[in-house]
């Protein structure tokens, strides 16, 4: 690590970004400080010095941290100090680490831990993108074998107008949320939510912000040069040749054969048989080889079957054409009890999901550096062993779960209803009961069934699919709907969801080190049509979200009072709202702005409940016939309730049509009759007539 300050600035948008390094952290290989407005972020690399035995994949670790002091504040608690990473860290985790990965070189297996620490928030730029840059950045700086630096860059819009690095003010009005990462000549990395764009205006915004982040890819270079890196030395782990060519010798026909099963559980049955076979014939010839390194061995000649099948035959392993779709199946309702379940199976990937709809209570409260937020919609995606058919133990939600959940939510987050219109919050819930490719995007299509089949009144349905790639040297294949074997030994993973209207969700990731724009065009393009087949699948089964709830959902009944009714409403400690939620049995949410809502399965009780409230908070309107209860007889008339704890007066020449003389003539204690509210003057009090109310 350099030990003598350096630091480099460019504009980058609004803003100028800064980098520095041999200021902090100067014991790790690379530790380089990024600043972007009032935010700052260190981001450091380590790389351990001898390879890790016994892997054939690179041991990346990235742990990105958040902490209150950033934007201010001591966390809440009882240790006042932070805990397990949020989902916002987790995901920012994989936005790091999903470009920088395909940029080491193939056998490299030292151990490498990028750290990203948000040091300064300044609540208007997010950090996450500085993170990504100073990962980049840090990794060049550290002399590790590297295809970089790349460039990362978010881009939205406003008004049709490209916003370059919007703040969290400006995404909360934006129809775009895109992260662009790429190198000079093409993209690694795409993570988008939009508001049902067209498949031009997602190209055009990928291209706008590959185009502005090469200025940070530049700057990059220049911190290079001012710190002059030194490349360290490393071995690299690879296959021994001559095992290699003679594994492939002795199974090259038997793959051949294998190659073209369809069906997974069989085709992995196969290979471990010819695994077991391989063993045994290297050890009838005398051969040291060790079965892992015979596997190994098989592996890589498989990966070069499958690509060369695909490239030279024009067909697929499981004998599709490119642009086919593997059969599918939806269905709704298919659970009793729950709110909305949707069923999708396609080919050998199936997700069950679950709509659950709550009050405003079950919102969830995230604490994050940009302010206190709630969410009314939440997605969670749970991917048990059974589904791969591995006996595995069960423990939260890993980084690829909420990864999946979170791209699934916002395939569908721009067409949710606001809260005016639906005041439930909602859960939705995705079971996969099979994998064999593109689970993410199968929880896509189902949750939009389980939501319509919940009655949720979404815009329209929604449909997900992954493409895959596989990039010779003069030619190359887009998969559509790629499969298990196609993600495993492809190049690319790219997952497009959106309506027949646009593009809702991208998502796209890389086994090699960029993607021409030639071919991303080309994918996009190919993911609509098939998204078109899938939504009328779809639309089959459940073309419009149901009319009406399940009987065993909550109904919603939405109330507004006069602000200053509201502390009259709860009452001293709560006691008066907890009287009605006692007496009834319902949930009450009370807003600033005088919304009650108020829930409850039980039509009834939420009836009670909302006849109670309106009594006590509704204001009496002149010309306005309510039912008078009579709590006094004086001898100029009847003083009658006719809301909690507000009466009025009936004089006697109101109380009939013909004179009265004494009021106890024609009205006692207690009766009950229909008044009507005549005037109110400036004090506040109340005129009555029960004559002009009959």
């Amino acid at each position: 690590m350099h030990s003598e300050i350096k630091h480099v600035q460019a504009q980058f948008g609004r803003e100028i970004i800064h980098l520095e390094t041999g200021k902090l952290a100067k014991q790790a290989d690379g530790a380089v400080v990024v600043q972007y407005g009032g935010t700052v972020v260190l981001i450091t690399v380590c790389v351990s010095k001898e390879p890790k035995e016994g892997i054939d994949f690179l041991p990346l670790t990235v742990e990105y941290q958040e902490k209150t002091y950033a934007a201010g504040k001591i966390p809440g608690g009882f240790f006042k100090r932070e805990g397990r990473p949020s989902e916002s860290e987790i995901l920012t985790s994989r936005l790091i680490d999903r470009p920088i990965r395909p940029l080491f070189p193939k056998g490299f297996v030292n151990e490498i831990q990028i750290m990203g620490l948000v040091l300064s928030s300044d609540g208007v730029n997010d950090p996450d993108i500085l993170a990504v840059i100073g990962a980049s950045s840090a990794i060049t700086l550290a002399g590790i074998p590297f295809t970089g630096p790349i460039g990362a860059v978010r881009v939205g819009i406003i008004e049709g107008n490209f916003i370059l690095n919007p703040t969290y003010e400006e995404l909360e009005k934006s129809v775009l949320d895109l992260v662009v990462v790429g190198s000079k000549t093409g993209v690694i990395m795409l993570e988008a939510k939009a508001k049902e764009l067209a498949e031009d205006k997602i190209l055009e915004a990928i291209k706008f912000g590959h185009r502005h982040l090469q200025n940070v890819i530049g700057l990059q270079e220049e911190l290079r040069k001012q710190c002059v890196v030194t490349p360290k030395e490393f071995t690299y782990e690879k296959i021994d040749d001559e095992l290699f060519n003679k594994v492939k010798e002795l199974s090259c026909e038997k793959l051949v054969e294998v190659c073209s099963l369809s069906d997974k559980e069989k085709r992995e049955e196969e290979i471990d048989l010819l695994w077991g076979s391989l063993v045994e014939q290297f050890k009838a010839a005398g051969s040291e080889a060790l079965p892992e390194d015979i596997k190994l061995a098989l592996v890589e000649a498989e990966k070069e079957e499958v690509r060369k099948f695909v490239l030279e035959k024009d067909i697929r392993v499981d004998g599709r054409r490119y642009e086919d779709l593997r059969s599918i199946s939806c269905e709704i309702g298919v659970l009793p009890r729950t709110h909305g379940s949707g069923l999708f199976t396609r080919g050998q990937t199936q997700s069950l999901a679950i709509t659950t709809l709550g009050t405003r209570a079950d919102e969830q409260r995230l604490d994050g550096l940009e302010g206190e937020l709630s969410k009314s919609f939440m997605l969670h995606y749970s991917f048990p062993p059974f589904s791969v058919g591995e006996v595995k133990p069960v423990r939260g939600p890993g980084r690829r779960e909420i990864g999946h959940g979170a791209l699934a939510e916002k395939a569908l987050k721009f067409l949710m209803p606001s809260k005016e219109e639906f005041p439930y919050t909602v859960r939705v819930v995705s079971e996969i009961l099979e994998s064999n490719g593109s689970s993410s995007m199968a929880t896509v299509c189902a949750s939009a069934l389980s939501l319509m089949d919940a009655g949720v009144p979404i815009k329209d349905a929604v449909a997900g699919v992954a493409l895959g790639l596989i990039k010779g040297d003069d030619k190359y294949a887009i998969l559509t709907d790629l499969n298990g074997l196609e993600d495993h030994f492809g190049d690319m993973d790219f997952k497009v969801a959106g309506t027949r209207a646009g593009i809702t969700a991208v998502q796209l990731d890389l086994k090699i080190t960029e993607l021409p724009f030639e071919i991303l065009e080309k994918a996009i393009n190919q993911a609509m049509k098939a998204r078109f087949i899938i939504l009328e699948k779809m639309l089959q089964a459940i073309d419009k979200p149901r009319a009406n709830l399940s009987e065993y959902a909550p109904r919603i009944t939405v109330l507004k009072i006069s602000t200053d009714k509201i502390g009259e409403l709860i009452g001293p400690g709560g006691k008066n709202i907890k009287k009605i939620i006692e007496q009834t049995g319902v949930t009450i949410d009370i807003e600033e702005d005088g919304t009650v809502l108020v829930g409850s399965v039980d039509a009834a009780a939420s009836e009670k409940a909302v006849r109670i409230i309106k009594g006590m908070t509704e204001i009496p309107e002149v010309g306005k016939i309510y039912t008078g209860v009579v709590k006094r007889i004086v001898n100029f008339g009847v003083f009658c309730e006719i809301l909690p704890n507000k009466e009025g007066l009936v004089h006697v020449s109101e109380l009939a049509s013909k004179f009265v003389k004494d009021p106890n003539e024609i009205v006692k204690m207690g009766d009950e009759f229909k008044v009507k509210v005549i005037g109110i003057d400036d004090l506040g009090r109340v005129n009555l007539s029960k004559k002009q109310a009959e």
